[in-house]
């Protein structure tokens, strides 16, 4: 005998289109999913013209990690997050790190149930600061977030999307009673990358992201810098040249080192000099937060203040120490810094 079919949580974000077809409006591709079938996300599945959410309460993944790891530096700095994944994603990326997850079959893959309200007790039970909806894209598990969020704000707890940022308007606007925090990819700047590295395209991302900031919540973005692919001095200094511009240049911008991985596996890991040059840029442009991921010991590592140049925020991997630094503010010459010190501020 087959086995019986895991329990479905009625979704939010769709309508009926004709007959039992229904489309979705979660994430920006918009699928229009017929009966017994599923979106691009196949976690979104249609039964008799009702859309599921499949993997609500369904977890993969579940760990205490620094919030730096997300990486967010300027949110909760040195604070721990609760964090959670389960499977599926809306983006089909050929260098995926978390393709075991992101790329497996719900039919298959052995999923552990939490409901919302033991996610938060077990938060707060660890001593966290935070919640994070990570490792998978938390885009398509956006009714167990939501809940979970929900309570999560009633406990004084930080939330935090870590996010490749296709998520429509309307899906977005529900989300922002609850969420404080949008760590963003900003995968490419550009169309093409997108469409053949991701299966997506760029526009809905920096349009969200704009939504997100203009909803208030804490913006993050982070770039992984792919040698050959992303990498051209037009590109990342466009890049740069929007996040000032529309984010504004309190944002904190994070550009990792690549590694091969998945079905990326013949690409070259980046130099740091790339990295280096790329975060000289950034800040040559007046972006005052400028980070390196993926190498750890460098000076591109810390938190300095932009105005008189005092070291902040010393890290060493994930491991976080405050110098300089009295609440936001930087003791040497007080010029505020833009930080999210706690959650709800």
């Amino acid at each position: 005998m087959s086995p019986e079919p895991l329990p479905m949580h009625p979704a939010r974000q769709y309508a009926p289109v004709e007959g039992t077809t229904v489309k979705c409006s979660l994430c920006s591709h918009r699928c229009t999913i017929r009966d017994g079938k599923t979106g691009i996300c196949r976690v979104r599945v249609n039964r008799n013209g009702t859309l599921y959410a499949a993997t609500y309460g369904k977890i993969s993944a579940e760990a205490i990690d620094p919030i730096e790891k997300k990486p967010l530096f300027h949110y909760l700095p040195g604070t721990t997050s609760y964090s959670l994944g389960s499977i599926g994603c809306n983006f089909h990326c050929k260098h995926c790190q978390n393709w075991h997850i992101s790329a497996a079959d719900i039919e298959t893959f052995r999923l552990r149930d939490l409901s919302p309200a033991e996610g938060v007790s077990r938060a707060v039970a660890a001593g966290c600061k935070s919640i994070a909806w990570t490792y998978n894209e938390p885009t398509i598990w956006h009714e167990y977030a939501s809940d979970m969020g929900r309570l999560a704000r009633e406990r004084d707890l930080g939330t935090v999307y870590v996010t490749n940022g296709y998520i429509t308007e309307e899906a977005l606007d529900e989300l922002s009673p609850m969420l404080e925090a949008f760590r963003v990819d900003l995968k490419a700047f550009s169309d093409s990358f997108y469409r053949e590295i991701c299966g997506a395209h760029l526009q809905p991302v920096l349009d969200a992201t704009i939504r997100a900031k203009e909803l208030g919540m804490h913006i993050e973005t982070v770039t992984l810098v792919i040698p050959g692919l992303n990498d051209a001095p037009e590109e990342t200094g466009s890049l740069i040249s929007w996040v000032h511009e529309h984010l504004g240049p309190d944002t904190p911008m994070h550009f990792t080192a690549f590694h091969p991985d998945y079905q990326m596996q013949d690409r070259q890991a980046t130099p740091v000099r790339l990295l280096e040059k790329i975060c000289d840029r950034a800040r040559e442009a007046g972006m005052r937060y400028v980070y390196m991921g993926n190498v750890f010991g460098h000076p591109y590592e810390h938190t300095y203040c932009p105005a008189c140049g005092a070291l902040l925020i010393e890290r060493s991997g994930y491991a976080v120490a405050f110098r300089q630094l009295e609440g936001d503010a930087c003791s040497q010459c007080g010029e505020k810094i833009a930080l999210r010190t706690h959650a709800g501020t």
